[in-house]
Order: C-alpha cells, then structure tokens, then sequence
C-alpha cells in the first residue's frame, strides 16, 4: 500500500511542468570614471575666473565641468589648471581657461542657440559651448589636430557635436545663420564670410590684429548693421590659410 502511495506520488510530480528558471540579473552598469581633479578644477575657477569678473553661472558652471586635463598632452596634465595657454602640438595651444571663459559669457549662449567655432584646436572651447547646450559646428584646418580632436571629444562623450576639417575663414554657409560666432585664431581683419553668416541678433566673439597687436572684440548685428565693443588685449595664434592671403 506504501509502495503503491509512494508512486503515484511520483507520477503526479512527474506531469508537473518544471519550475521557471530564475530570472538573470540585469548587468551592473559600468562604473562611472572617478573624476579626482574636479577640486582643481573648482579652485581655478574661483579664484581665477570669478574673481575676475566672470558672473554667468552657467559659463561658471561648464568651466567646473570640462575635464581640461584630458585635453593637454600626458607631460602637461599636471599643469592643466594653470590659468596659462599650454601647447598641444601642431604650433597651437590651448586657450587660457580666463579667456574661454569671458568668450562664451561675451557670446550670451543660450540651450539651443546654434554657434560656429572657427578653430576646434583642443576642442576646449567646443566641449565648453555643449556644456551650456549649444548646438556647436566647429572648424579646424589643422588635418592631423582635427583628427586627434575629434576622436578625443568622442571619448569624452561630446559624441554630438558638427566637426569638420577646413579653412574656417569662409564659414559654414550651409548650416547659416548662427546666434553666435566664437573665433580662436587671429585674422588681421574680420573676415566678411563670418559676419554674413551671424543672425540678426547674433554675436561674433573675435581676436583681431597682427602678432602680439590684438584686441579681443564682440561684434553684435543688428537689423540695420554691426556694432563692435573692444574686450581687452589678447594672443592668440594667428589665421592661416585664406585670412592670410587676404
């Protein structure tokens, strides 16, 4: 009578479906890179930025973001937030963190404003403007700097800015007009193209003048022209290319 018990116990388990598997996991998500300079970082901006006059919290706030020190050479990165233009090869340099700093707060970027970077160089300048949520086009004549840049900014995760390689002097009519215009290297003259390009209402943030001669300036259009206010004075790297020729 046991035995008999015992096996239809066994079949009735039998004909049972089995039991579902257990769920997998979801995969961790990849840890975030520690970022271990943002008190560098911190520290450059108060005290050699804000304490200079720069009051926009936003451009404040972006200054704090961009790791600058992934932007220089590895024999420089100690000296990333140094308040100093350092060389990134190729005869250019990257801006003095001040400078980029009172550019953008001259150029008034609002999200979603379209600007044109004439001159991506270290790309510092580009992934500061996608910090304020700028949709950036950025131009570099520099091939091999261009090509480095780019794929260093893709790492960095600004994935979404318009890059291209080029003489920035003629713009890039075909994503005209743009709410602001910020130039990195120095023409003699403000190349017509570029203003052309700025919107009614646009700003133009530019070095103008030879060599150890140049003044920074704010090019603002109206509808019935362009007025210029003189900053301060600069150093920056000359244009080359067709603003040379011209």
């Amino acid at each position: 009578m046991k035995r008999a018990l015992l096996l239809a116990v066994l079949a009735c388990r039998a004909d049972q479906a089995p039991p579902p598997p257990a769920p997998t996991p979801p995969a961790a998500p990849p840890a975030s890179r520690p970022d271990d300079r943002a008190a560098e970082r911190d520290k450059m901006v108060t005290e050699t930025i804000e304490k200079r006059g720069i009051r926009d919290p936003r451009v404040l706030a972006a200054m704090r973001k961009v790791e600058r020190h992934r932007l220089v050479p590895p024999e420089l990165r100690a000296r990333a937030y140094e308040d100093t233009p350092l060389p990134i090869g190729f005869e250019q340099t990257i801006s003095q963190p001040y400078v980029v700093a009172a550019m953008t707060e001259a150029a008034r970027i609002d999200p979603g404003d379209k600007v044109l970077e004439i001159g991506t160089g270290s790309g510092y300048q580009a992934a500061v403007l996608a910090e304020l949520g700028a949709d950036v086009y950025s131009i570099e004549i520099v091939e091999p700097l261009a090509k480095r840049t780019h794929e260093l900014l893709a790492r960095m995760g600004y994935d979404r800015l318009h890059l291209r390689i080029g003489d920035g002097y003629q713009g890039w009519r075909d994503a005209a007009p743009f709410d602001a215009i910020i130039v990195t290297a120095a023409p003699e003259q403000v190349p017509k193209p570029l203003l052309d390009q700025l919107a009614v209402g646009g700003r133009m943030v530019i070095p103008v003048g030879k060599a150890g001669d140049q003044d920074l300036r704010v090019i603002t259009r109206g509808a019935g022209g362009t007025t210029s206010e003189t900053l301060f004075d600069v150093r920056f790297v000359p244009m080359t290319g067709e603003a040379q020729r011209e």
